[in-house]
């Protein structure tokens, strides 16, 4: 089998820096590598994303009247520089997963602005934005549900080159082999349906399904989250091999703060639609700002058992998103808050070099 040509794959340079913010405008921006990779970053972004906002209407009533909304993203700006790792996390229903849907156009933003290599695509009609699908794609959480149980592995990789017109059938069939060994299947799978796979090879399938097209991003929605130990640590290792070899930039959502540590360059911390605090990966983990952030460290546990950590209990439950607490969205729970928390919406800003943090009293 031949193996693809250099021009048939997506190269790019090294990792870039990334900037996340709440409210209106791109954030701040800081480059572990320094500040020529900042400027690249900033020159040229895979993503850049400026206050994006969903939120979705509460109907009731025989007339479906909207009585309220949920805001499950509220505001929330960041960049993806090529070749780079963003790690989103937080508490389920923080809206993670919502603003990679948005981002995709899964579901429509209700308001903000979605740059894909600077070009606006959130407005576009469906037949405009078509061919920028090609560019961003998503390896969903269950790599069972997200099969479609009637197809083969071989047909299931092989859609989205057919939907996009590439190749004849000889051509497709060619290049899912050779998306098959890449993410470590082999190609007489290709014939195999889903329930023939260990959930492993499933998220194989998917990922392999989600580089058909030569992306330049991929936005990973807890997609080792149903897996086993072991085979988390094998996807996470073909999602790195594939970056590094292909100059992917992620966009990886997870709850799971180890698995996000060591995939990822920089970090955001979301709490009820909101980023929080923001900085790589090893600021975040040795000296978080956010009370919130901390709280989260607290609860990582920690595998040798003469190491004590203290945890930090948070009182109450999250919030609702269709009332969310005035002022600063976690006040409610936190254990420093003070009045003035209660009544202004801390921004983002610059705590240190390159971390960002909301937070009045840090």
């Amino acid at each position: 089998m031949a193996e693809p040509r250099a021009q048939d794959l997506p190269i790019a340079p090294a990792a870039g820096g990334a900037s996340l913010s709440n409210g209106t405008g791109t954030g701040p921006s800081q480059s572990a590598n320094g500040k020529a990779s900042a400027m690249a970053a900033e020159a040229a972004p895979v993503l850049e994303v400026r206050d994006l906002k969903k939120h979705f209407p509460v109907k009731k009533g025989l007339l479906r009247k909207t009585v309220g909304h949920v805001y499950a993203v509220d505001g929330v700006s960041f960049t993806i520089g090529r070749g780079e790792t963003v790690g989103l996390v937080g508490e389920s229903g923080c809206g993670k997963t919502t603003v990679g849907r948005t981002l995709l156009r899964l579901v429509e933003p209700t308001s903000g602005q979605i740059l894909l290599d600077g070009k606006d695509v959130t407005n576009l009609s469906k037949n405009e934005f078509r061919p920028y699908r090609r560019e961003m794609q998503i390896i969903f959480q269950d790599p069972f549900s997200s099969l479609d149980p009637r197809m083969t592995a071989g047909q299931i990789v092989s859609e989205p080159l057919e939907v996009h017109g590439e190749g004849d059938r000889s051509q497709r069939r060619e290049r899912v082999a050779e998306l098959f060994r890449r993410v470590g299947l082999r190609p007489q799978q290709m014939d195999n349906f889903p329930h023939q796979f260990s959930g492993g090879q499933r998220q194989r399938i998917g990922i392999a399904r989600a580089l058909a097209l030569n992306p330049k991003l991929i936005i990973g929605d807890e997609p080792v989250s149903a897996l086993d130990v072991s085979i988390q640590a094998q996807v996470i290792n073909i999602l790195m091999d594939l970056q590094k070899e292909l100059g992917l930039s992620y966009l990886f959502i997870s709850h799971n703060l180890a698995v996000v540590e060591h995939i990822s360059h920089r970090i955001a911390v979301m709490y009820l639609g909101r980023i929080v605090e923001y900085a790589d990966k090893k600021t975040i983990f040795t000296a978080p700002r956010h009370p919130y952030t901390e709280a989260l460290l607290s609860a990582v546990p920690v595998p040798d058992p003469r190491v004590k950590r203290k945890k930090i209990v948070l009182d109450g439950d999250v919030p609702s998103p269709v009332k969310p607490p005035s002022g600063c969205h976690f006040h409610t729970r936190c254990p420093i808050a003070v009045a003035r928390c209660k009544e202004e919406s801390p921004a983002l800003v610059e705590k240190a070099p390159g971390q960002f943090a909301a937070c009045h009293l840090r």
